[in-house]
């Protein structure tokens, strides 16, 4: 009979879903649970007479014997803890989250504790999504709406929209959105929500005008779509303030307006800016032309390659496209430069450095673009020259200068670099034996835009050398050249030794 109910006391005990530990007045474990082998990864009968200490984290230790011995004391049944995190430890060394409920009993005069043990970590996983949404919501700073599908009441709103529109949260609940559109009446604003009712629509999107409290009113786009709060069905609403958006291109129009007026008077007034409009349109239109069809190519043959030996014809139009997006990045970096230089919002870092730093750099990178048999003259007896300048600029300027002669100069050619400094200046000149400059366009040369017409058929925007120009004569230096077509051309720049700030 004593066997027998033994056998029903440990089915009933491994019935329990939680994870059941009783432990003597030692704190050594005389019996577990399945649900507590399962939940702390030990095999059944493995944890007895092992302490109860092998299932707390070890930065717990210290404190658990005192308050094991306080509850043995007063033997009240309560959940373990009062209110701190509680965890537990596997026997792989892990540690999770816990909930336990301790409860002391006696027999055959001997003191016993049951804890009855959860394993809560995805209840805990759960309250942090919770409060990370909510943390979201309140901390975002577009407007965010709650609102009721029946009376259109307003349920919550988020701290970024009750600053902006100057209502406090008590006030919006007793307001709906037609408070604050007064551009909307009731049954249009209806009628967009019947959209989210009664078709497949997810999200509808539109754009209106929001009334702040102080009367004053703004431009907005609207992010609507249906949501649940707890049961009850809801509207969620995702306000974007476009006010600086509208600014924006209302400012883009009058400044397009005055570009477009200033070119016309200019183009009246100087003849030879037809021929420069016309090239820089065709320039223009070739340089993005041409790798966007490449992108294009490229983007349609990757569909035909599906199998895995194709592997290296996808690498190959993936290498097509990048190549082409960055020489379209780099036009796009070309013209902002411009745009900067012409505001004036260029600021100049000066600091000391050692030219041949700066100069291998750009050999550096030049070696990549060489054609075959090009080679570029290193110049001798700089190693001890320094400059207080524009590191990055001067790193442009010559960038641009041995570049364009590479490529501007056939296969098997030599680029001489030399370089000189006098107390005051330094020389850095950049010959090549490339097609040279016509006489009748190098009074152009310099101007944004322009292309050499024998260089009409090669890549290239106009804009480099301009922009070149205008930075060293920010610096107080000069760019100049010597040219002759089919011979090659010479490129000086003139920098000072320490700029002036």
């Amino acid at each position: 009979m004593f066997q027998q109910n033994q056998d029903i006391s440990r089915v009933l005990l491994d019935a329990v879903s939680e994870g059941v530990i009783v432990v003597d007045e030692h704190q050594n474990i005389v019996e577990t649970n399945d649900s507590a082998n399962q939940m702390f990864g030990y095999a059944k009968g493995e944890l007895i007479k092992q302490p109860l200490n092998v299932l707390i984290p070890q930065n717990y230790h210290a404190g658990h014997g005192a308050h094991f011995n306080g509850f043995m004391k007063h033997k009240e049944r309560r959940q373990m803890g009062h209110g701190r995190d509680l965890f537990g430890a596997r026997k792989d060394g892990s540690v999770f989250p816990v909930e336990a409920g301790l409860n002391p009993f006696t027999i055959y005069g001997k003191d016993y504790v049951m804890a009855l043990v959860i394993d809560i970590s995805e209840r805990k996983y759960m309250e942090q999504e919770r409060n990370h949404l909510a943390s979201i919501f309140q901390e975002s700073l577009n407007e965010i709406y709650v609102f009721s599908t029946q009376d259109l009441k307003f349920i919550n709103v988020n701290y970024g929209a009750q600053k902006n529109i100057g209502y406090s949260l008590d006030e919006l609940t007793n307001m709906t959105p037609l408070d604050i559109k007064p551009k909307f009446k009731e049954s249009e604003f209806r009628e967009k929500l019947d959209l989210l009712n009664n078709t497949k629509v997810e999200k509808i999107e539109f754009e209106t005008v929001h009334k702040r409290k102080s009367g004053s009113t703004y431009p907005v786009n609207v992010h609507l779509q249906r949501s649940k709060l707890g049961d009850k069905d809801v509207f969620l609403a995702i306000i974007l303030d476009i006010t600086e958006q509208k600014n924006y291109t209302k400012n883009l129009e009058k400044t397009v307006a005055v570009r477009t007026e200033e070119l016309k008077m200019a183009l009246a007034a100087e003849k030879e800016l037809n021929e420069l409009k016309t090239k820089f349109l065709s320039m223009v239109s070739h340089e993005f032309k041409t790798p966007l069809s490449g992108i294009l190519t490229s983007t349609m043959l990757l569909k035909k390659y599906k199998l895995t030996e194709q592997q290296e014809k996808r690498e190959k139009h993936i290498n097509t496209i990048t190549d082409k997006v960055q020489y379209l990045n780099t036009i796009l970096n070309d013209f902002l430069s411009v745009e900067k230089l012409e505001k004036g919002k260029v600021n100049y870092k000066f600091t000391t450095f050692k030219l041949s730093k700066v100069l291998n750099e750009v050999i550096y990178n030049a070696n990549m673009l060489l054609k075959d048999g090009q080679k570029i003259n290193y110049p001798e007896n700089i190693d001890d020259i320094s400059l207080y300048q524009d590191e990055k600029i001067l790193e442009l300027s010559l960038s641009n200068l041995i570049y364009n002669a590479i490529k501007y100069s056939s296969e098997n050619t030599i680029i001489d670099i030399n370089i000189s400094q006098n107390e005051t200046t330094t020389i850095f000149k950049v010959t090549d034996n490339g097609i040279g400059i016509p006489e009748k366009d190098q009074k152009n040369i310099f101007n944004r835009y322009f292309r050499a017409e024998n260089a009409l058929l090669m890549q290239g925007t106009g804009i480099g050398l301009n922009i070149v120009k205008d930075h060293l004569e920010n610096l107080n230096g000069s760019i100049a050249f010597e040219s002759e077509e089919h011979k090659g051309s010479t490129f000086t720049i003139k920098l000072p030794n320490k700029a002036q700030e």
